[in-house]
């Protein structure tokens, strides 16, 4: 995860930042119980959870997840799959044609590893997908990364790392780092 501190917690931005994270929650909590078949419906609730419409050719299928929505760009003929969360207070952008599978995260912000720090700040940074990538089902992309184009991202990989273009990656490895 990046180091750059983002936003100071309990900071008149923060405030603003909680608020927009509870319309949003109110509105993916209505777009995540309309019938199927409703277009219109969801047009209107995409349209105020993304601050503008859906761009033509994009499909997202709900249920959908988002903390903010005015930070998610989306490119053409992107696709999402099912319940699928971006965290885009930091930006989140997706290149055309980008396909994203069930489950998938995308998360720009987090908070510093130092105790003293954590409850301080949140940090983080924007997460870029460019063209043509395929992110698998139950992937997390964290803080910071970037996506290289025509790149496929296993199911269940964590991406904490930038990925060149045309690549394969695939795999989850925690281990202990550091104790204190």
């Amino acid at each position: 995860m990046t180091k750059d501190l983002l936003l100071r917690i309990h900071s008149p931005e923060f405030q603003a930042m909680s608020e927009r994270v509870l319309a949003v929650t109110q509105l993916t909590s209505r777009l995540n119980v309309l019938p199927f078949d409703d277009a219109a419906g969801k047009a209107d609730l995409f349209e105020q959870i993304l601050g503008r419409p859906l761009p033509e050719r994009v499909t997202i299928y709900p249920p959908f997840f988002t903390d903010n929505g005015l930070n998610l760009e989306l490119g053409e003929r992107v696709f999402i799959n099912q319940n699928c969360t971006f965290l885009d207070y930091a930006g989140i952008r997706l290149g055309d044609r980008v396909m994203v599978g069930p489950k998938a995260t995308f998360i720009t912000v987090g908070h510093p590893v130092d105790t003293e720090e954590r409850r301080v700040w949140l940090t983080g940074g924007p997460i870029v997908v460019e063209e043509n990538v395929w992110i698998g089902a139950g992937a997390t992309i964290l803080p910071g990364v970037t996506i290289g184009r025509d790149s496929v991202i296993a199911a269940g990989s964590v991406v904490a790392d930038d990925v060149p273009a045309a690549s394969l990656v695939t795999g989850t490895k925690a281990s202990v780092r550091r104790q204190w």
